[in-house]
């Protein structure tokens, strides 16, 4: 009688996705460790905000922290998600709660007079302009999945804000401008990025299913 050989699994790729048993949470899950980061980055975002618009008082280490504290929190929940398993839920929340944070501290900054209006603006009207499209493709069932220099362009417009809370350099204007300005050049430049790569990996799909 011979004995059957042990089942064998091919190795994991390194940087692959979790497999269905290492993952904690399903890609339908909405209560995970990630989500809880991402909601009370979002809870303490109004808070936050509001003691920038009233630095009438003088510009504070506490100010400065609590933003250096929610731009932490935006890499920890990825950081979770990437261990436990992504969700569509987090794929949702993740982003709305950048986009609130960043561009509620930049709009901020500007009606103050801290930051110019202009650089600003363009940084809304992309980022509002790529959500739309990713909503918009999402409906036709198409994902459009972060890029690397979509995190280096939202990692440039935190450092904008930062750098106008940050007492040592609160009254540096030339350095905000350059600071604000570079991220205005990254957040163009990711978007014809991810624009491209979107069209590109359309032509292949459509290229194999030929």
């Amino acid at each position: 009688m011979s004995v059957p050989a042990p089942e064998t699994r091919p190795p994991t790729p390194i940087g692959a996705a979790p497999s269905a048993r290492l993952r904690r949470f399903g890609p339908t899950a909405i209560k995970t460790r990630a989500n809880a980061v991402t909601l009370t980055r979002l809870l303490f975002t109004i808070p936050v905000l509001m003691l920038v618009i009233d630095r009438d008082h003088g510009t504070n280490w506490a100010i400065f922290t609590g933003w250096l504290v929610l731009w932490i929190t935006d890499g920890i929940d990825g950081w979770i998600a990437r261990r436990d398993g992504t969700t569509r839920s987090g794929a949702f929340l993740d982003p709305l709660a950048d986009k609130i944070l960043v561009l509620g501290g930049l709009v901020t900054l500007a009606a103050r007079g801290d930051l110019d209006w202009e650089p600003v603006t363009i940084i809304v009207v992309r980022e509002l302009g790529v959500s739309l499209y990713r909503s918009f493709e999402g409906r036709r069932g198409v994902s459009l999945p972060a890029r690397r220099l979509g995190k280096w362009k939202a990692n440039a417009q935190f450092l904008a804000v930062a750098l106008v809370l940050l007492p040592p350099t609160a009254d540096t204007t030339w350095l905000h401008r350059a600071a604000l300005w570079t991220a205005v050049a990254l957040t163009v430049v990711s978007a014809v990025d991810l624009y491209w790569a979107h069209r590109r990996d359309g032509r292949r799909q459509v290229s194999h299913a030929l």
